[in-house]
C-alpha cells in the first residue's frame, strides 16, 4: 500500500501531514497531541514539512498555527522533489561510469584462443550487441540470408544500428556486406533508419554481391561472430558463436577482402 514514506517524509512527518489535514488551522502543541508525534520533535518535523512546502504558516498569530497544503499539490512537490533527486543521482552514476571507464580499461588483447556461444534470440542478441560495443577499430559484417530476428525494426534492428552508430563515432570504420536480394526484403523503416543514423559518417559503407555466403561478424582484428541459423527454420536464428582467434579471423578477412572489393555500392536509399 502506498505511503508518504515513500515519497521521502519520515514517519513523524507523515504522521503530522495527515494530522494537518485533518485539524484545519492549528498550533504545534496541538497538532503534537493528534499527531501522537513527541513535543520535543514538533518543531523540526514543521520546520522539515515547511522545506517541503507541503505546510503554510501564520507567523501572526501568537501562538503560531500550521496548515496542510492541499493534497494533490502537496503530492505533486513531493513528486517533483523525488525526481529531481532521481535526476542528480543518474548524473552521478553517470559521472561515476566516466571515471571508472578509464580506470578500467582492458589490457591490450592477448593473442589466445577463447570462445562462447549463445543460444537462442534474446542471448543471441545480446552477445551481438556486446561485441558491437567492443569494437575500436573495424566492424565488418555479412548478411547471406534475412532473419526476421535480427531486421525487427522495433527491437534488434535499432539495438544493432545504436551500436554502429556508437562505434563510428569512436572512429571505428563500418562495413556491411550482403547479397543483393537481401535488398528488397528489408521494410522501409530499416532503410530510413540507416540512412538517419549512419550515412552521414564517412567510415560507413555498405556494398552488395552475388558471392557472399554465411551471416557472420568481423570485429577489429582477432574477432569473429558467427551466426548459426536453425537446423529446420531457415528464416530463424538458432544461436551464435564469438570466436577470438587471430588466425582464423585473418583467414576470414582473407575471404572477405576480395569479395569486398568486387562487391557493388549500394546506395542508402533502401
Amino acid at each position: 500500500m502506498a505511503n508518504l514514506r515513500d515519497l521521502g517524509l519520515s514517519e513523524y512527518e507523515a504522521r503530522a501531514y495527515r494530522a494537518l489535514l485533518q485539524s484545519g488551522p492549528t498550533t504545534a502543541k496541538e497538532l503534537s497531541r493528534a499527531s501522537d508525534v513527541p513535543m520535543g520533535r514538533i518543531y523540526d518535523v514543521l520546520t522539515s514539512l515547511e522545506q517541503y512546502n507541503l505546510v503554510r504558516s501564520q507567523s501572526a498569530s501568537r501562538p503560531k498555527k500550521y496548515v496542510a497544503v492541499e493534497p494533490a499539490t502537496a503530492l505533486d512537490r513531493l513528486l517533483e522533489d523525488k525526481k529531481r533527486e532521481l535526476d542528480a543521482r543518474a548524473q552521478q552514476y553517470e559521472e561515476i561510469v566516466d571515471d571508472l571507464v578509464g580506470e578500467l580499461d582492458a589490457a591490450e588483447p592477448v593473442e589466445e584462443t577463447f570462445w562462447t556461444a549463445a543460444v537462442g534470440p534474446e542471448e543471441t542478441v545480446d552477445l551481438l550487441i556486446e561485441r558491437l560495443s567492443a569494437a575500436d577499430a573495424q566492424i565488418v559484417m555479412v548478411f547471406s540470408s534475412y532473419t526476421k530476428e535480427f531486421f525487427d525494426m522495433d527491437a534488434v534492428g535499432t539495438l544493432v544500428v545504436d551500436e554502429l552508430s556508437k562505434a563510428l563515432d569512436r572512429g571505428a570504420e563500418v562495413k556491411l556486406l550482403m547479397r543483393p536480394e537481401i535488398v528488397p526484403e528489408l521494410p522501409e523503416s530499416i532503410g530510413r533508419r540507416y540512412r538517419e543514423t549512419l550515412a552521414e559518417h564517412d567510415g560507413f559503407d555498405v556494398r552488395t554481391s552475388e558471392n557472399v555466403s554465411g551471416t557472420f561478424t568481423l570485429i577489429d582484428r582477432n574477432e569473429v561472430v558467427i551466426e548459426v541459423p536453425h537446423p529446420l527454420k531457415s528464416e530463424a536464428v538458432f544461436g551464435m558463436i564469438d570466436l577470438k582467434d587471430l588466425e582464423f579471423a585473418e583467414s576470414v578477412r582473407g575471404e572477405f577482402d576480395p569479395r569486398w572489393a568486387d562487391a557493388d555500392p549500394l546506395s542508402l536509399d533502401l
